[in-house]
């Protein structure tokens, strides 16, 4: 199983109405994330998208290739591109250039986005929120296959025999589809073949059991290799040393970060009582000891059968030099436990 990050780098909105402090700092700060991740045998950093002013990043493209630069192996994706907001053609080349500035290391993970402000930002009507990713998502997949093609739909451009370049170091790039747990995402990237990411904010893990196999199920009606399907799983993160201190640390932070969102959503504000229950031993927060977020990961991996798990673990506001140590945590005390554990598991099973 794979380990890894992802972030949306969360900042605090500029102090001065229009100038970039605050990004400038965050964006540094995320290049040390990165490294550090690449430094520690972590296998993926994931960079999100967003266009609100307590977001640092509109272009995931952009801060991956600087990461390509200053990293070595990590596998270096979105997480995700608002794909239904963007142009397929420019995705492509984009991460085809980080792709060629990290040797193959390049993906992209295709999602529709849970903000809408790119669409007014970039001229889409939410009223064709589902046509466009699903017309965008089979224009980026023809490109990955085909140098040259030809195209015709109804919110984009069409184009006649043309060659889309520069292609990537890779055969070809991996793409995999971001879900919030709707089941249609898990049809649409079972019936494409895809890789599929599941974003586990909150409840319990367990909820999202039926949800997997449904991907599973239909996949295999589609004619696909169950062997060859590769399931990502993503939670919140914080590690600490010591429990207690760990939740104490981490919850004002995040209860500030998620009652910002839910005042936008209509949601109750988050209790401590609540934040308890979420990180408790099958909840969906992964904020503990070391050894209660190894032995959450292995839970989920219990569930699942996932190939893959990201740690969303530089959220809200919290000090840059307690995100760095959770994830020094994260990459030399829970990863290798996991790892090894999970591959004594699969040796077990076959004999």
């Amino acid at each position: 199983m794979e380990l890894g990050l992802i972030t949306f780098a969360d900042m605090q909105s500029q102090s001065v109405p229009g100038q970039g402090v605050n990004a400038q700092q965050r964006v540094k700060n995320l290049m040390e994330e990165i490294q550090l991740a690449d430094q520690l045998g972590l296998d993926v950093f994931g960079v999100g998208e967003h266009h609100r002013p307590d977001y640092a990043v509109s272009s995931p493209a952009v801060i991956l290739g600087a990461a390509a630069a200053v990293t070595k192996n990590i596998k270096l994706t979105s997480a995700v591109t608002v794909l239904s907001s963007d142009d397929p053609v420019r995705v492509f080349q984009n991460f085809a250039t980080v792709d060629l500035l990290s040797g193959g290391r390049s993906e992209i993970m295709a999602g529709r986005g849970s903000f809408i402000e790119s669409f007014p930002l970039f001229g889409y009507d939410l009223e064709d929120y589902d046509e466009l990713f699903t017309e965008k998502l089979d224009l980026l997949l023809k490109l990955n296959k085909s140098e040259k093609l030809s195209w015709k739909g109804k919110h984009r451009a069409s184009f006649d025999d043309l060659g889309i370049y520069p292609r990537p170091y890779q055969p070809s790039l991996p793409i995999w589809l971001a879900a919030g747990g709707t089941p249609a995402s898990a049809v649409r990237a079972a019936t494409l073949g895809l890789p599929l990411m599941l974003a586990i904010i909150g409840g319990r893990p367990e909820q999202f059991v039926p949800f997997v196999n449904l991907y599973r199920e239909t996949a295999k009606k589609a004619g696909r290799d169950l062997s060859q399907l590769q399931l990502g799983v993503n939670n919140h993160l914080y590690v600490g040393e010591d429990s207690q201190r760990a939740a104490n640390e981490f919850y004002p932070y995040y209860a500030v970060m998620m009652n910002r969102i839910g005042r936008e959503r209509g949601w109750s504000p988050l209790s401590r009582e609540q934040y308890e229950y979420l990180r408790s031993a099958k909840g969906a927060l992964m904020v503990g000891s070391v050894q209660e977020i190894i032995d959450k990961i292995l839970y989920e991996h219990e569930l699942f059968g996932n190939t893959r798990f990201l740690a969303q673990a530089s959220i809200g506001h919290i000090p840059h030099a307690q995100t760095m140590k959770s994830i020094e945590l994260f990459g030399t005390k829970v990863a290798p436990v996991v790892k090894k554990s999970v591959n004594s598991s699969k040796q077990s099973k076959k004999k």
